[in-house]
């Protein structure tokens, strides 16, 4: 992980101000089927000079690529194909490591079905899916979260909203799985949020949510203009979220999001913290101009 500690330090050398010039992100796609609508933390290769991250894509038709690994050297990036095996879903949005159980996934279309994967080598299995609890009229999801704390599992997903008439809707639930695979929500509960930037007629309230260690909720959000752009997004702080011992679990979200990082041209779509380090992994799906990763320092306690 030392070479994620340069770039950590680099990112860091060149400013603090608003971010997003073109020599700070690394292309992993060319066009509308290639850019990255989430990401998960895989792990290190052997030698430790690099990190393995899946990234699932919003492709809707049969055959085309619903997953990738992205393996990033610190100046040299690498996508690989990875095939799927089982029904096909449409529009994945977001994927997530499930805690404790190596090479296993969770991930989620916009519409709101939720694919248990096993990935190993180049093939991503189809464990099971099922539709997400407490579905609203018109939710679009674009983003999934899994937190572990006190010996117990809670999923976070969220209505993406749009512009200023129609906040993100927020949800939480506790998760546990049944004995075939079956992912399986307690109680859910809803939050309204809204972005402190962007905040146009085009802006997704969140595009996607990440959970740092100590619970801290840090969330994309972005604008879409349409497949040519233009593009905008941001990255903030949106509040905490905690399970009990019992297994409950509260959101608290902030009155006022503080804004981390502001990224004019790109839309991220994919926001993840990496395991024992401040490391935030970024990523866009920039529709017909493809797909770019980044890391920044959004994830310490």
């Amino acid at each position: 992980m030392a070479w994620f500690t340069a770039a950590t330090a680099l990112l860091t050398a060149l400013g603090s101000g608003p971010a997003g010039a073109a020599d700070e992100w690394q292309k992993v796609g060319d066009d509308a089927r290639s850019g990255v609508s989430g990401l998960a933390y895989e792990g290190s290769t052997e030698d430790g000079t690099a990190v393995h991250v899946l990234a699932v894509h919003d492709n809707k038709r049969s055959g085309q690529r619903r997953l990738s690994r992205i393996t990033d050297r610190g100046g040299s990036t690498t996508v690989s194909p990875l095939t799927w095996d089982g029904p096909e879903p449409v529009d994945l949005e977001a994927v997530e490591a499930i805690p404790g159980m190596p090479g296993e996934y969770l991930a989620l279309t916009s519409r709101g079905i939720l694919y248990r994967l096993k990935v190993a080598d180049a093939t991503a299995t189809v464990v099971d899916y099922t539709p997400m609890p407490a579905i609203g009229e018109g939710d679009d999801f674009e983003s999934f979260a899994l937190v572990a704390q006190n010996g117990k599992l809670a999923a976070l997903w969220a209505d993406r909203g749009a512009g200023p008439g129609r906040p993100a809707t927020l949800y939480a639930a506790p998760l546990t799985f049944a004995a075939w695979g079956q992912p399986l929500f307690g109680a859910v509960t809803q939050r309204p949020y809204r972005s402190a930037y962007p905040i146009d007629a085009g802006t997704r309230h969140i595009s996607d949510i990440t959970v740092t260690a100590t619970g801290r909720l840090v969330v994309g959000s972005a604008a879409d203009a349409g497949d040519d752009g233009p593009f905008d997004s941001a990255v903030s702080e949106a509040g905490r979220v905690t399970i009990s011992s019992a297994g409950r679990v509260r959101v608290s979200l902030a009155a006022s999001p503080t804004v981390l990082g502001t990224f004019p041209g790109y839309k991220i779509e994919a926001v993840e913290c990496l395991p024992d380090s401040a490391d935030t992994l970024l990523g866009t799906d920039d529709e017909n101009v493809g797909g770019y990763v980044r890391t920044a320092s959004y994830c310490g306690s």
